[in-house]
C-alpha cells in the first residue's frame, strides 16, 4: 500500500508525490476526507489521481493513500432493482446516511447491501470438480431474475464443502481446494475490475435479432442479440425516448441503463416510469430486471468517465449466467466530454476538436465488450450483451469526432432527424440515412419465424417505395404534384401510408407502443395490398384521386391500434373492403 501527499489540485485532478510504489489504475483515498480516486498517470514518484468527488477545499500536503487494488465492482445478489452512481455507490443508502438528496463527499457505502438475507440453493455437492464460470448454486433475486452463483473466472479445483440456506452476500457458501492445495472461500459476491473485460470461451456470430417491438427498427434496421447500435441525433429529436422504448420492450432478460451525464429530470423520468411499467412477459414491474446507473450532469465529471465501465461490467456478469442483456448508454457524447476534460487537465496533446487522440480506441474498447458468447464453465451456456449508445453531437453535426468514431465501430446506425421530429413523426429515425449491417445474417431468421416466409421481400418493397418517394418529392417541389403521372401519384400515396400508418409509432399509446412481428408483417402486407389492388384498378382506367380517397384507408391507418387477438378478423375485413371499394371506383 503506497502513501503520498498532495502536491497540486486542478479540479478533479490531484497530483500526488511519494507514490513510486503505486500501480496504474489503483484506487486511492485522497485527503483526510477519504475522497475516492483512481491513478490515471504515473511519472517517477508523481501520480495523477482522477478524483470521483468534488475536490473543493483540498490543499497541498494532505495525505493520499493507494489501496493497491484497481477500480472494481461488486457482483452478486442485490444488483437488480438498484440505483447506483457512476462508481457503483447505491444512491438510496447514501441518502439514508446523509439524510438529504445531495451526494456528500467521502461517504463509504458498500455496493451490495450487507444486511440483506438471501436464500442460497446449492446445485453442486462436496467432491465435485469445478472450473471458472461453473454454476454452484442460485439465489432467487426477484420474481423474474434468478441469479446464478458462479465460480470466479480464475478459480478451479474440487469443492471441499458447500451449504444451502439463508446467508448474507459476504457469508461463505462453499470452499474450493485448488490444484496447488490452497483453499478458496466462496461467497455469494465476487469483485471484478471495471476496465478489464470478463473472459468467455468463444465469441459467436450474431444470427438472432433483438426484437424491440418498434416497427422502424425491427422491419428496416434490426439489431442482433449481441449487436451494437448508435443513436445519434440533435437536441429534441427523441434519443432518450427511443432508448426508454428499447429498455422497456426489447427482448432482453436483463436491462442495464446508464444515464451518463444526462439532465437530472430525464433520470427522474426513468426512476418514476420503470417501477410502474409492467414487464409484458411476466406482468411484474420492469425494475425487477433492471439495473440503473445514474450519473447526472451535475455529478462530478470524473465519475462520468467510470460510469459506462461500471455498467458494462455488471452487464457482462449477467451475460456470463446465460442471460440476454441489453445495455443502454445515454449518452456517450457526455462520456467523451469527460475524457476531453481530464485529458486537458493532464496536458495531453489534443486531437480533433480537443478530444484526446485515444478517443476512438476507448470507444472501441467499450463497444467491443458486447457480443454473443459461449460462456466459461463446463456446461454449454450461451449469453448475449447488446450495447446501444446514444450520441448527442453538438448542433446535430454528425461529422463531429464522437459520432464518426462511433460509426466506425457499430453495425447499426439509427439516424435521428430533427426535421422529422419537428413534424411530430416519432420515432424520428430517418429511413434514408440509417442502416443495419446485420440484415444479411438476420434475414433468414425473420423469414422462418413469421407467417408467409416473405418478411425480407416485403421489407425490400417498402424500402424501395420510400426511396422512390424521396426522388419523386424532388420533382414535386420543382413542378408540383399535378405534373406527376397517375402511377407516380399512387406510389406517393402508398409511401405516405407507409410513413404515417406504419413507421409512425406512438410510444405513449397502450397498444401502439409495442408491435409483435406478426402484426408488423400484417401491417406491411395491408399497405402493399392497397398499392397493388389500386395499381391494378388504375391500369383498368380507374381515377387516381378516387383511389387516393378510398374510405378503407382510414381503417388501414387505424389497424396499428388493434388488439393482438382481433388482428386476423380485422385484417380479413379490411382486405374485403379494399377489394370492394377498388371495384366500385372502377365501375
Amino acid at each position: 500500500m503506497s502513501k503520498g501527499t498532495i502536491r497540486k489540485v486542478a479540479g478533479p485532478l490531484v497530483i500526488a508525490e511519494g507514490m513510486r510504489d503505486a500501480n496504474m489504475f489503483d484506487v486511492c483515498r485522497v485527503s483526510t476526507q477519504r475522497l475516492i480516486g483512481e491513478i490515471i498517470e504515473i511519472r517517477g514518484d508523481l501520480a495523477s489521481v482522477q478524483v470521483y468527488e468534488e475536490t473543493s477545499g483540498l490543499k497541498p500536503g494532505e495525505p493520499v493513500e493507494s489501496t493497491g487494488a484497481p477500480m472494481s465492482v461488486e457482483l452478486g445478489p442485490g444488483l437488480i432493482g438498484s440505483i447506483y452512481d457512476g462508481i457503483q455507490r447505491p444512491l438510496d443508502d447514501i441518502m439514508n446516511i446523509t439524510g438529504g438528496n445531495l451526494l456528500q463527499r467521502g461517504v463509504e457505502v458498500p455496493s451490495l447491501k450487507r444486511d440483506k438475507i438471501w436464500h442460497f440453493t446449492a446445485e453442486k455437492k462436496a467432491g465435485d470438480k469445478v472450473t471458472g464460470g461453473d454454476i454452484i448454486g442460485e439465489v432467487k433475486e426477484t420474481h423474474i431474475v434468478t441469479q446464478k452463483i458462479m465460480v470466479p473466472p480464475m478459480v478451479s479445483g474440487t469443492i471441499k464443502e458447500i451449504r444451502d440456506g439463508d446467508c448474507h452476500v459476504t457469508d461463505q457458501v462453499a470452499v474450493i481446494i485448488r490444484e496447488d492445495g490452497s483453499e478458496f472461500s466462496m461467497t455469494l459476491m465476487q469483485k471484478w475490475p471495471v476496465r478489464r473485460e470478463r473472459p468467455y470461451k468463444e465469441k459467436l456470430s450474431p444470427s438472432t435479432p433483438l426484437i424491440t417491438g418498434q416497427r422502424v427498427i425491427d422491419t428496416l434496421f434490426p439489431i442482433a442479440k449481441g449487436g451494437v447500435a448508435a443513436v445519434p441525433g440533435p437536441f429534441g429529436s427523441g434519443k432518450t425516448v427511443v432508448q426508454h422504448q428499447l429498455a422497456k420492450w426489447a427482448e432482453a432478460d436483463i436491462v442495464v441503463y446508464i444515464g451518463c451525464g444526462e439532465r437530472g429530470n430525464e433520470m427522474t423520468d426513468v426512476l418514476n416510469e420503470f417501477p410502474e411499467l409492467k414487464d409484458p412477459k411476466s406482468g411484474y414491474s420492469l425494475m425487477e430486471r433492471t439495473v440503473l446507473i445514474a450519473n447526472t450532469s451535475d455529478m462530478p465529471v470524473a465519475a462520468r468517465e467510470a460510469s459506462i465501465y461500471t455498467g458494462i461490467t455488471i452487464a457482462e456478469y449477467f451475460r456470463d449466467m446465460g442471460y440476454s442483456v441489453a445495455l443502454m448508454a445515454d449518452s456517450t457524447s457526455r462520456w467523451a466530454e469527460a475524457l476531453r476534460e481530464m485529458s486537458g487537465r493532464l496536458e495531453e496533446m489534443p486531437g480533433e476538436e480537443g478530444y484526446p487522440a485515444y478517443l476512438g480506441s476507448r470507444l472501441a474498447q467499450f463497444y467491443e465488450r458486447a457480443g454473443r458468447v459461449k460462456t466459461l464453465g463446463s456446461d454449454d451456456r450461451e449469453g448475449s450483451l447488446s450495447a446501444i449508445g446514444a450520441v448527442s453531437p453538438a448542433g446535430g453535426d454528425l461529422s463531429e469526432p464522437v459520432t464518426q468514431a462511433t460509426l466506425r465501430i457499430v453495425k447499426v446506425f439509427w439516424s435521428l432527424d430533427a426535421q422529422l421530429a419537428y413534424k411530430r413523426h416519432f420515432p424520428a429515425i430517418n429511413w434514408l440515412t440509417s442502416y443495419s449491417l446485420y440484415l444479411d445474417s438476420l434475414g433468414p431468421w425473420f423469414d422462418r419465424n413469421t407467417d408467409g416466409n416473405d418478411w425480407m421481400k416485403l421489407r425490400a418493397r417498402i424500402m424501395l417505395m420510400l426511396h422512390d418517394e424521396s426522388e419523386l418529392n424532388e420533382m414535386v417541389q420543382l413542378v408540383g404534384m399535378d405534373a406527376l403521372s397517375a402511377p407516380d401519384r399512387l406510389k406517393m400515396e402508398a409511401a405516405r401510408s407507409i410513413r404515417e400508418d406504419y413507421l409512425h409509432q406512438n410510444a405513449f399509446h397502450e397498444t401502439d407502443t409495442y408491435t409483435s412481428l406478426n402484426k408488423q408483417r400484417m401491417m406491411m402486407q395491408i399497405v402493399l395490398d392497397y398499392y397493388d389492388i389500386s395499381k391494378q384498378a388504375l391500369e383498368k382506367g380507374a381515377d387516381v384521386n378516387k383511389l387516393a380517397a378510398l374510405p378503407v384507408r382510414e381503417r388501414i391507418g387505424r389497424f396499428k391500434y388493434e388488439e393482438e387477438d382481433k388482428l386476423t378478423e380485422e385484417y380479413n375485413e379490411i382486405e374485403k373492403d379494399l377489394r370492394a371499394q377498388a371495384s366500385a371506383v372502377l365501375e
